[in-house]
């Protein structure tokens, strides 16, 4: 286990009252359609995440070496909440919009059957989720083509989130080896949720085309092919990440692919790009705890 730090809960300064461009990612449906996905998973998400971290961690015996851990715990908690909060506003304004979430739903009812698992489980699950979001949080802070071009408020919606989700990456992981969590069933639930966040990523992005009414047009599915499969796709620059979780020796922390030739801040960690950002964007949030 990594030693740990303290994580601040900030209070994003965006106001999404006044709402946003239906096509808010530079005009392109495709981008604008892919990020609200991920967003309408979010509320849900994260609401399980914290569950999942709070009923482990009544298992973690009361030791001065696990003092730093259950300190960092509570930032993570806190850090998790608001960002259930924040999409909580941005998925009301893509409801304005006549978009419909079903990701939540489908999130829910799996949720709901898990239920009789030992904590263990649901915790391997969170270490999965995190994985991956921390994956996509690091490409959103290293790659900026990935935002170009989109809605200020919203670039500094994501990059925040992105900071945070590094920021926090490990967290859930480390918890789960203080527990003694088990490799082989790390695996397993790793498996499944690459599988199921994809296949459910896939899903409402295509329902929230369809609902725009951009799924059948020829510019969308350029969009798509490019900015998943091309050159600095999410696909080609996130899968060998990804993948890197099946490894025995595998720990969050050190994750980021920062070879030389993997992006304009080539060399730099992710935790980096990640403190980075919140230095320099300092003016778009506040600390509350």
């Amino acid at each position: 286990m990594t030693a740990q730090s303290t994580l601040h809960v900030r209070r994003l300064e965006v106001d999404l009252s006044t709402g946003f461009e239906r096509h808010w990612h530079g005009g392109d449906a495709f981008r604008s359609m892919f990020f609200n996905a991920l967003s309408m998973s979010f509320p849900v998400g994260e609401q399980f995440f914290i569950d999942s971290v709070r009923e482990a961690l009544k298992r973690l015996p009361e030791k001065p070496r696990h003092e730093a851990l259950r300190e960092t715990i509570q930032g993570f908690i806190g850090q998790e909440a608001t960002h259930r909060r924040v999409h909580g506003l941005y998925n009301e304004q893509l409801e304005r919009q006549g978009l419909v979430n079903r990701w939540q739903h489908w999130a829910q009812r799996r949720i709901e059957r898990a239920r009789h698992l030992k904590p263990l489980h649901p915790l391997a699950v969170t270490c999965a989720y995190e994985h991956c979001t921390a994956v996509l949080a690091d490409l959103t802070l290293r790659h900026g083509a990935l935002l170009a071009g989109a809605e200020p408020r919203m670039q500094t919606l994501w990059r925040w989130h992105a900071a945070e989700e590094t920021e926090h990456g490990a967290v859930a992981f480390d918890l789960y080896q203080a527990l003694g969590g088990n490799l082989t069933w790390r695996r397993r639930w790793f498996t499944y949720v690459l599988i199921i966040f994809s296949l459910d990523c896939l899903g409402q992005t295509l329902l929230n085309l369809k609902r725009d009414g951009s799924l059948w047009r020829l510019g969308t599915w350029r969009s798509a092919l490019h900015f998943m499969l091309g050159r600095n796709g999410v696909l080609r620059l996130s899968v060998p990440a990804l993948l890197r979780y099946y490894r025995a020796d595998f720990h969050p922390a050190h994750q980021a692919d920062s070879r030389p030739d993997r992006g304009e801040h080539a060399g730099v960690s992710a935790q980096q790009l990640a403190q980075r950002w919140l230095q320099a964007n300092a003016e778009h949030y506040r600390v509350v705890r």
